[in-house]
């Protein structure tokens, strides 16, 4: 007999077990780390660092910024003068650091001011069609006007003085302001979250403070940042032209203009505070282009 044994129709054949596949292999996921934010970081860190040169300056310089000394005028860098001394003997390193005082408190005071009011214009403005047509009109005649050459006609009526720049600034940085909380405003009335709250009734009080304005807060921050360090350059550019504060006061564009007749005999006597200067405004500008970036994010 064959050792094969015949296949007989209906009878069933096993079929053979599918090769069996390993069990998968759990593996951790990796936690992506957040982006460094390094606008934020770099701009916070020279911003840092500055205020507190503009804190400590009298612990720094034993030397009043004001203080004429004929005798010492234009000395070189030494010991007693570590930046030297400028045409009237005034220790520089004294008055770049009082300076920083002047530069810094005025372009603050200019970017809240004209965040607060503008905020508040911007608010009125969407909150009624006739006083917004009013409104933007008289806004887009102000905007028309080149910002510096508006100050500068500002400041030629009132005089000058720190308080007549913060005034002047202000009046011109306003109207950005209140546009952007204008068009903010108008974006967020149509939110489905807002129509819910005027639907069950939310008073308009606490509608606008409990709704509307903490979504304000962070675009206005960056603005407020822009704002800052556009209001320090209109600064520098009124007392560069002898339109802004007194000449007495140690500012940075006080300091390039006393010395721009004596660029080529001491080039540091210009090149000083107009580092500063810019320094310090690419210290906010990063600020604010790193809060614009961190908000951008948190928003998606």
């Amino acid at each position: 007999m064959n050792a094969t044994a015949a296949i007989l129709p209906g009878d069933h054949v096993a079929s053979a077990d599918p090769i069996a596949e390993p069990p998968a292999i759990a593996t951790p996921r990796r936690r992506r780390l957040p982006r460094l934010n390094g606008a934020l970081v770099m701009g916070s860190a020279i911003l840092l660092a500055i205020v507190l040169l503009a804190i400590t300056a009298p612990l720094l310089t034993g030397f009043d910024p004001r203080a004429v000394d004929l005798g010492e005028r234009l000395r070189p860098w030494d010991g007693t003068h570590l930046l030297g001394t400028d045409m009237l003997g005034r220790d520089i390193l004294s008055r770049m650091l009082f300076g920083t005082r002047t530069s810094l408190a005025i372009g603050f005071s200019c970017a809240a001011m004209s965040l607060a009011i503008g905020t508040l214009i911007g608010v009125l403005s969407a909150a009624t069609r006739l006083g917004d047509a009013i409104i933007m009109r008289v806004l887009d005649g102000v905007m028309s006007v080149p910002a510096v050459l508006l100050a500068i006609a500002l400041m030629a009526i009132a005089g000058g003085s720190a308080v007549n720049v913060i005034i002047a600034v202000t009046i011109v940085e306003t109207p950005r302001c209140a546009r952007l909380a204008r068009g903010l405003m108008l974006s967020l009335r149509e939110r489905p979250y807002v129509e819910a709250a005027i639907a069950s009734g939310t008073p308009p009080a606490l509608l606008l403070t409990r709704h509307l304005l903490p979504s304000l807060m962070a675009p206005l921050m960056v603005q407020g940042a822009f704002v800052w360090a556009a209001a320090m350059l209109i600064e520098a550019a009124l007392s560069f032209i002898g339109a802004g504060v007194p000449p007495s006061t140690p500012t940075w564009g006080n300091m390039i203009a006393e010395s721009k007749s004596l660029w080529q005999l001491r080039p540091s006597l210009i090149f000083l505070p107009a580092a500063a200067l810019t320094l310090t405004v690419l210290g906010v500008n990063l600020l604010g282009e790193g809060l614009r970036r961190l908000f951008d994010i948190r928003r998606r």
